[in-house]
């Protein structure tokens, strides 16, 4: 009796298909077959990514896209000409195989460009997008004189005398200065002392600047000195210089803002007073 049971058992398991488990459903399938690719659909996919890559390295190697022509924007007709000078070696090369990074190197090397961005304008043009060097003060050494930008950069020779409203910087025989370069030490705290008086003047013209390790000195043309101390707080002391020259100016002297919380002014070089300050100091 047992046994007869335990055939039927048997019996009825080996019936059962093993991967009933694991099988989909008539429908399911149908949907997963609708949703994969096709194999045509494949084909001209790869057929269309292999005509893509063909035509890329075409456009590459031929000259259907060469240079014919460099725009240059954002600056004055003269760093135009250095800028074009500077990207003579892409005419005629193809557009796409352009590095710019390579060009944006060459052009931010003219001393009078700042910075530089292109653009691939097809079929024929790169256009050049310039922000220029901007002058903020005339470096002097002897009978030789240099402009310099807000960088620090020196960008180009003066002739003597020329300038003439921008702050001169006198400078040791000592000082290396080269075209292109940028200034260092205290010449460069001076040129950058002076870098947002062009946006924001004083009240009163700096006619020169004096620096060493630990003294920034813009002297007016009136003679009137107006000491920073330090490189550091630029912005507050000149804004504190700003609101407290006017009413100063005409006695001589000087105005030190060192430490910004205590001005200190002097109708002498040589002595003293604590100056009030009205109102905040936050440039």
């Amino acid at each position: 009796m047992g046994d007869e049971r335990d055939a039927r058992i048997e019996a009825r398991s080996s019936a059962r298909p093993p991967d009933a488990a694991l099988s989909f459903p008539r429908q399911g399938r149908r949907r997963l077959s609708r949703l994969a690719p096709s194999r045509q659909s494949l084909a001209v996919g790869f057929a269309l990514l292999s005509a893509a890559a063909g035509a890329y390295a075409l456009a590459r190697g031929t000259s259907a896209f060469a240079v014919r022509e460099v725009k240059v924007v954002g600056v004055p007709p003269l760093v135009a000409v250095q800028v074009r000078t500077a990207l003579e070696s892409a005419r005629g090369r193809s557009l796409v195989a352009l590095d710019l990074a390579e060009f944006e190197a060459l052009v931010e090397a003219v001393p009078t460009v700042a910075s530089a961005t292109f653009d691939r304008t097809f079929p024929h043009t790169l256009t050049a997008a310039i922000v220029p060097e901007r002058p903020v003060a005339v470096l002097r050494q002897g009978a030789e004189s240099w402009l310099a930008g807000a960088s620090g950069r020196v960008i180009a020779p003066l002739e003597p005398g020329a300038r003439a409203g921008l702050p001169r910087i006198w400078l040791s025989p000592r000082v290396d200065v080269r075209l292109g370069e940028a200034v260092d030490g205290h010449v460069r705290r001076a040129v950058q002392a002076v870098a947002p008086l062009v946006r924001r003047p004083l009240p009163a013209h700096v006619a020169a600047v004096r620096s060493t390790a630990g003294e920034l000195t813009l002297v007016l043309r009136s003679g009137f000195e107006l000491r920073l101390g330090d490189g550091s707080d630029r912005a507050l002391k000149l804004e504190l210089a700003r609101r407290l020259v006017p009413a100063l100016i005409s006695s001589g002297g000087y105005l030190d803002v060192s430490v910004p919380e205590r001005p200190v002014s002097a109708s002498t070089l040589n002595s003293h007073v604590e100056v009030e300050s009205a109102g905040s100091t936050e440039p």
